[in-house]
């Protein structure tokens, strides 16, 4: 659960997550054993935030009342083990192909992303290219900057992060994915200059002007 939501909002959303159908702020409030005037202050932030949404209209003896659920958001709130499936895949299909092999897999995986993304650098020049490469990679998670030497007319992109470096520190091989990736769609040559998975303070990707 993603920590900006407090205890009681996880509490709700997870009364949710158990009745798919919904819940009226009554209900809530009953099985929480609080006001239901506290339900509906959560509900302003739950709905704000885009976790949950209103569902269907009941009517009732007395009043309509309205219930609430989850949204894709709200479903997605709750703990996910991608990492532990992918570490498991990527290391069966090393073991499956040996390193080299699973080298040149990641280097074509690279390749055939990158070609459903070139109608975005189609007709642009490299450092256009370049700032829309920084908004696919920020798009994907990566927190980057663009760093040039007007001296050289050298240019490089630098990331602050790594969206798997768990997964890069134990198989340096995925990092060819990154530089196969980012080099077609520059249609440039990249030098992986430095990387957070070796042990360095950002992975810098220098483009070759060649």
């Amino acid at each position: 659960m993603t920590e900006k939501i407090r205890s009681r909002q996880q509490q709700i959303l997870k009364l949710l997550l158990e009745n798919k159908a919904g819940l009226s702020i009554d209900q809530i409030a009953t099985l929480l054993n609080i006001s239901r005037n506290a339900v509906q202050q959560h509900f302003v932030v739950l709905e704000r935030d885009g976790y949950i949404q209103a569902g269907v209209l009941t009517q009732t003896a007395g009043r309509p009342v309205r219930s609430f659920v989850l949204t894709e958001a709200g479903i997605n709130s709750f703990p996910k083990q991608y990492a532990w499936l992918s570490e498991f895949i990527i290391m069966d299909l090393k073991n499956e192909m040996g390193s080299d092999a699973f080298f040149r897999y990641l280097h074509k995986l690279g390749s055939h992303l990158s070609q459903s993304l070139l109608s975005r650098f189609e007709g642009k020049s490299t450092d256009e290219r370049i700032e829309e490469l920084r908004k696919v990679m920020d798009e994907l998670g990566f927190q980057t900057k663009k760093v040039s030497d007007s001296g050289t007319n050298e240019r490089t992109i630098e990331a602050y992060n790594c969206i798997y470096h768990d997964l890069a520190q134990k198989h340096e091989e995925i990092c060819e994915f990154d530089r196969t990736f980012m080099s077609s769609l520059l249609d440039k040559a990249i030098e992986h200059e430095e990387c957070l998975a070796k042990g360095g303070a950002v992975c810098r990707f220098k483009i070759v002007n060649k």
